[in-house]
């Protein structure tokens, strides 16, 4: 199930390269499910999930492969998508609707993690359609962004403010712009490394990844703008890359497996999930984001780091399905 301008075609022919990145996720998962053996249809859905009811009735799948990250334009909606699913008591891959609409959440993410030791970015929430306030104990320099958007959207250098003027401008920019809530955190300098998690109850945390941003100028902010995440000639020019986090100490290594595990938990995330994390020069760890059903395309952080642990494509699509196979949903509780 994808999303249905996301509908891999038969041949790549005569497509740009930039189509073919778009579609690149897609592709990569339906030649793994092939390769495993699996009878696959692929679903495309817009803004409506009639569509849905009407395949699964008709073909009656084992499990739906959900690579929907968004519903009618809204990515908050994508838990309302998995939530249909369990009401047609339709087995299904990834992320749950409790965990998915818990991790969408970033404001709702640090209230719940605050209870579990799990230490986030000190934050203010700025409502979209609210007057814009002066924020009370936060120091600056300060980080702003959308509190529902994922996939970097949104974020560029002008995301670091300096000082009240540029907080403002920033605020309103992600009101106008983004059309949402814009969410204000103290700027936490240090090293950008992602933990990827594949469980339902017995977890297992993949090889601690890093955002490597090469040659960036040093005037430049090290966050993980639009353009560092996905321009790959920006990529390419300033030699950024995702790799395997290097001189972390065991214990170190044992503390963002720690970490990466109690967040999922806290949130009640299935499936599979990345979490991302900085590291200070001091040593201490603080959770960025909780990433439920993370971009699963070869050669980004999550496939390499399970290939780092063992894992081949493969294989890590096939753990996928048989998670989803395996997750039990309220109503499977009840069944012989």
């Amino acid at each position: 199930m994808v999303h249905k301008a996301l509908v891999p075609p038969k041949a790549v022919a005569g497509l740009s390269e930039s189509r073919i990145d778009e579609l690149r996720t897609e592709r990569d998962v339906l030649d793994a499910l092939r390769r495993l053996g699996h009878e696959v249809r692929v679903l495309g859905v817009r803004d409506h999930l009639d569509e849905v009811r009407a395949q699964i009735d008709a073909w009656r799948p084992h499990v739906v492969f959900n690579l929907l990250d968004e519903l009618q334009g809204i990515i908050s909606y994508d838990h309302y998508v998995v939530a249909y699913l369990e009401l047609l008591r339709q087995r299904y891959t990834g992320c749950n609707p409790r965990g998915m609409m818990l991790s969408r959440d970033k404001v709702l993410t640090k209230r719940v993690l605050a209870t579990h030791g799990v230490a986030t970015p000190a934050f203010r929430l700025f409502p979209f359609g609210r007057r814009f306030r002066a924020p009370a104990r936060l120091d600056f320099p300060l980080f702003v962004k959308s509190a529902t958007e994922d996939a970097s959207l949104g974020i560029s250098q002008a995301s670091l403010v300096e000082d009240l003027k540029g907080l403002r401008e920033r605020v309103e920019f992600i009101h106008d712009k983004v059309q949402s809530d814009a969410l204000v955190e103290e700027y936490v300098d240090g090293r950008e490394i992602y933990v990827g998690v594949l469980g339902n109850s017995r977890l297992v945390t993949l090889p601690p990844w890093e955002l490597d941003f090469g040659a960036l100028p040093s005037a430049q902010a090290r966050i993980a703008t639009r353009k560092v995440k996905w321009d790959r000639k920006y990529q390419a020019k300033h030699a950024i890359e995702t790799r395997k986090a290097r001189d972390l100490s065991a214990a170190q290594r044992e503390r963002f497996a720690d970490l990466a595990k109690r967040t999922y938990r806290a949130l009640y995330m299935s499936g599979f999930a990345r979490m991302d994390f900085r590291l200070r020069s001091d040593g201490r760890i603080l959770l960025l984001e909780a990433n439920p059903n993370p971009n699963l395309s070869k050669g980004e952080d999550l496939a390499d780091s399970a290939k780092a642990a063992g894992l081949s494509y493969t294989a890590l699509v096939s753990r996928i399905v048989q998670l989803g196979l395996a997750y039990k949903p309220e109503w499977r509780m009840f069944e012989p």
